[in-house]
């Protein structure tokens, strides 16, 4: 198996997203819809991937995986098993609401799943933040307080963020998106969000969106205090390692030789500049692709192109 597997997108309408996917990345959009996420990777009961061109255009992720689960996912994949990564992109307009997602430890508890997730910042305006983790020295007490007198952004940590920064989001992180972000997000398959304040907006329909402030109050990470980006900066360097993935990014220089990955595993390959060449394909930016684990491959491209290679998730 020495293609690699293209998806068509599955776009999502959200209250702050908006049309910018189209001019960033050349998608065409559903008419007459706010955008805010496109569902790159998926292998859900309610979202399935569907694969473009090749030998495996029109089948889904999960009919790929039970068809031949060694070749794509390496030996001893059991055949039932989601795909464990979930790749968007995230066009935040406007701010996103302020949520967690349940670590392990209470996930069971309160029905959810567990969502570590990681922001790539692929562009966003020269003002724009992100909202990470709990002002220093901010108390559960303080944050409820707050949230009932509505002076919630007192107590939560805020930092201005530039084009190729990134942030590891781990399960019990506190955290939105403020406005003006073009996010590629890669993390778990899990789709378990409480939000936990909304900034008092409504959402599509007019009416204030479900909060879910007793879920977030048994899930937040009380002494995670400012947390901050980190630069992607450098021709390989790595923006996550923890234990449901790792993610590492290579920025390609004039005369770099091909990056050589063995076979025994997948990879999720996803190009933010430029294009690269990868089994015969061209794989240009925005495009996420997995690589399956019976082949080995070798990623090259012009100066100036750069992409994101995940893997150890299986």
């Amino acid at each position: 198996m020495s293609q690699p597997i293209f998806f068509e997108p599955i776009y999502q309408e959200r209250v702050w997203g908006a049309r910018n996917l189209s001019s960033a990345l050349g998608r065409e959009l559903p008419e007459g819809k706010v955008i805010g996420e496109a569902w790159e990777v998926v292998d859900r009961p309610e979202a399935q991937s569907i694969a473009r061109g090749g030998d495996f255009d029109g089948k889904s992720i999960r009919e790929l995986i039970e068809a031949d689960p060694a070749g794509i996912m390496g030996a001893g994949y059991d055949p039932q098993r989601p795909f464990p990564i979930l790749i968007k992109w995230l066009d935040c307009a406007d701010r996103l609401s302020l949520q967690v997602h349940p670590p392990a430890s209470v996930a069971d508890e309160l029905q959810g799943e567990p969502k570590t997730e990681n922001w790539y910042i692929a562009d966003c305006q020269p003002d724009a933040s992100l909202i990470v983790g709990l002002r220093d020295g901010a108390t559960r007490q303080e944050f409820e307080t707050r949230l009932e007198n509505e002076t919630l952004e007192e107590c939560i940590h805020r930092f201005t963020v530039k084009a190729g920064d990134s942030i590891l989001v781990e399960s019990g992180r506190l955290h939105a998106i403020d406005a003006g972000n073009l996010i590629l997000e890669i993390q778990q398959n899990s789709d378990t969000t409480y939000r936990v304040y909304d900034w008092g907006r409504v959402g599509l329909d007019g009416k204030p969106r479900q909060l879910h402030v007793e879920q977030s109050l048994k899930s937040i990470q009380w002494d995670d205090f400012e947390p901050s980006a980190m630069s992607s900066a450098g021709e390989k360097v790595v923006l996550a390692d923890c234990s449901e993935f790792r993610l590492t990014k290579y920025a390609l220089s004039a005369g770099a030789p091909a990056l050589s990955l063995s076979a025994g595993e997948p990879r999720l390959l996803s190009v933010v500049e430029g294009s690269v060449s990868v089994g015969g394909a061209e794989v240009v930016r925005g495009d996420n692709v997995i690589l399956p684990a019976s082949s080995a491959w070798e990623i090259s491209g012009a100066a100036g192109a750069a992409f994101l290679v995940t893997d150890r998730f299986v």
